[in-house]
């Protein structure tokens, strides 16, 4: 049976004292099963932890709407269980910390850090047409169009219209001395978060977004090493600078290699790369699928990026 955290509404860190100095997470979406990469994120994050005589954690991240499943959920479980991976503590469900993202948020608006955006896909999609905006990793910018609404202007349409809650980025950044992270693997790093733009911080679905919700839980679960992988590396830009805004602990970090399928593409459930739940119900030793990971042997067809 797996064991849950209770609902919490806090968003300081869950250990007040030193007693543990390395803590490290793994925190999927259950919105497909896992596969190989997963395994190897899973690996590196868990036997750095082990390594250190320090603690390895599990967060799911299901706040991604209808597309998070109970069975995905079970499926993590099972796939970890058979890759010979032990967490410590009770599994953490995002889907249970609704109120401390709020509480977050509403702090951010306070302070006048965060905008409503009432823009559809397709409204952004036509401004972006008409004038030129600035490219980050996740595309084009916002281009602001609702960001000087008049607050009793916004009030009275939120009444009748849905809405997102956007960070008004050039104004946070203001606000903030020169931002730096520890990386592992890169050094010291000067983090850049306007390259993003104004990002989404709450969806119009009434969920919190995910540079919101992870910045929060790796503070309240007292992560002291993020180890994740290189695609997530242009993320940490934004979450330095949410971190000091919301005046949470700054965590080091280890962005390690991804791996590729036979195109040379980073494995992804929406490639429909082959899930370990496949091989696991095929009978392979997960086991020593792990040790052939851990010892850089891997899978006919995968190859591990050089950058």
């Amino acid at each position: 049976m797996i064991q849950y955290m209770a609902v919490s509404n806090e968003i300081a860190p869950l250990r007040t004292d030193d007693a543990v100095r390395f803590v490290t997470r793994f925190a999927p979406s259950p919105n497909g099963y896992l596969h190989i990469g997963h395994a190897f994120a899973a690996i590196v994050a868990h036997d750095l932890a082990r390594q250190n005589d320090g603690q390895f954690l599990l967060r799911i991240e299901d706040i991604d709407g209808a597309r998070s499943r109970d069975a995905h959920i079970n499926g993590i479980i099972d796939d970890l269980h058979w890759l010979g991976l032990s967490w410590d503590g009770d599994v953490l469900l995002q889907s249970t910390r609704d109120a401390a993202y709020q509480t977050a948020l509403d702090s951010l608006d306070a302070t006048g850090l965060v905008y409503r955006c009432f823009c559809s896909r397709q409204d952004i999609a036509a401004t972006l047409q008409d004038k030129a905006v600035l490219h980050g990793p996740d595309g084009p910018h916002y281009p602001g169009t609702c960001r000087d609404i008049a607050p009793q202007d916004s009030d009275r349409r939120a009444l009748a219209e849905p809405f997102a809650w956007r960070l008004d980025m050039a104004k946070a950044i203001d606000q903030m001395a020169p931002l730096t992270w520890c990386d592992q693997i890169a050094g010291t790093v000067h983090a850049d978060p306007a390259i993003f733009g104004d990002i989404i911080l709450w969806r119009k679905d009434a969920l919190a977004g995910y540079h919101l919700a992870a910045t929060i839980d790796d503070a309240y679960q007292a992560i002291t090493h993020v180890v994740r992988g290189l695609d997530l590396f242009p993320y940490t830009h934004i979450h330095r600078l949410l971190q000091e805004l919301l005046g949470l602990p700054q965590p080091e970090y280890l962005h390690h290699a991804l791996l590729l399928d036979p195109d040379g593409k980073k494995l992804a459930k929406s490639l429909n790369s082959p899930t370990l739940r496949a091989r696991r119900l095929a009978g392979e030793d997960g086991m020593a699928l792990a040790q052939s990971l851990r010892s850089g042997e891997l899978p006919l067809g995968i190859s591990v990026s050089s950058t």
